[in-house]
């Protein structure tokens, strides 16, 4: 599972810091999580294929999370692409979106599905025979959704030593991947776990931006392999959590810590700050595994 961070600040872009955006590859999947302006450049600078791009997550309707969009969909039209694009966000998008290609004439030549979020519950949004795509409600000041991304359980790993003892024909491989007991060339039934190794433990990646602190979303997210949870401030601004309903790097930290998740990341700074050293200083007061997302940056979790 790769996470790359197309952006990670909050409000408006500079010419050294970009709003929120990312995209996650999972499972031969490449998903774009929220589109802040400028998105498209950052892909290019990334090297990031346009093509593989076919499911696009948006958090909510605040511009520094989604003025990138309207900019993405054009420029894949002029690179005359036919593969469909899905959209999951917030209801009304589509109005905005498709109101912004009437008045310029300039609709799509692929197919473009929106699928209108409008639920204060979590709910599967996604789902194919690889992962499944969970929203976790967030506390801000409009409707806003973070995800949840999860690898549907990895097949048994063969033991190759031990079917070659066992006389099973390959045939039956998938079979035992799958979990099954499987007859070999003597008609004898291989009881599989003779044979197979457990397989490599599912991935998950929870993506939380933006929210004032909220324990609600700790069922949700609980035991996923990496967090990214905003962290807008530091604690000497504790006191703008509450009428911007943004976290601090403490608060971040605390859900990791109740969320018994393996790492977080933190982003989403406010750009009053020069450095974000102290974010993840004040973040390790409470949970240890504590990265900081950076415009450009990638990890890599397995």
């Amino acid at each position: 599972m790769k996470l790359t961070i197309l952006g990670c600040h909050s409000a408006t872009p500079r010419t050294n810091t970009n709003p929120t955006s990312q995209v996650l590859e999972i499972k031969n999947h490449m998903f774009l999580i929220d589109c802040g302006e400028g998105t498209q450049v950052e892909l290019r600078r990334n090297k990031i294929k346009f093509s593989r791009i076919k499911h696009i997550f948006i958090s909510h309707l605040h511009g520094d999370h989604y003025f990138g969009l309207v900019g993405l969909i054009s420029t894949f039209r002029l690179l005359t692409r036919e593969t469909e694009l899905h959209i999951y966000a917030p209801k009304g998008l589509k109005e905005v979106i498709t109101l912004q290609m009437k008045l310029s004439d300039s609709w799509t030549n692929y197919p473009l599905i929106f699928h209108e979020l409008s639920s204060k519950q979590s709910e599967l949004i996604y789902e194919d025979d690889n992962v499944e795509v969970h929203t976790i409600p967030l506390d801000h000041r409009i409707y806003t959704n973070g995800f949840l991304f999860k690898e549907k359980e990895n097949d048994r790993k063969i033991d190759i030593e031990a079917v070659t003892e066992a006389n099973i024909n390959v045939a039956y491989f998938r079979k035992l991947k799958q979990g099954a007991d499987v007859l070999n060339e003597d008609g004898v039934l291989i009881d599989n776990n003779t044979v197979t190794m457990d397989p490599n433990p599912s991935l998950s990646y929870a993506f939380c931006s933006d929210t004032v602190y909220n324990e609600a979303i700790i069922p949700i997210i609980k035991e996923a392999t990496v967090l990214y949870h905003e962290s807008t401030f530091l604690e000497k601004n504790k006191i703008l959590c509450a009428p911007t309903k943004h976290s601090t790097a403490i608060q971040a930290a605390t859900i990791a810590k109740k969320a018994n998740v393996d790492h977080l990341i933190l982003g989403h700074y406010s750009t009053r700050y020069n450095g974000y050293d102290e974010f993840k200083q004040e973040a390790q007061t409470v949970f240890e595994n504590v990265l900081l997302a950076k415009d450009g940056k990638s990890f890599e979790f397995n």
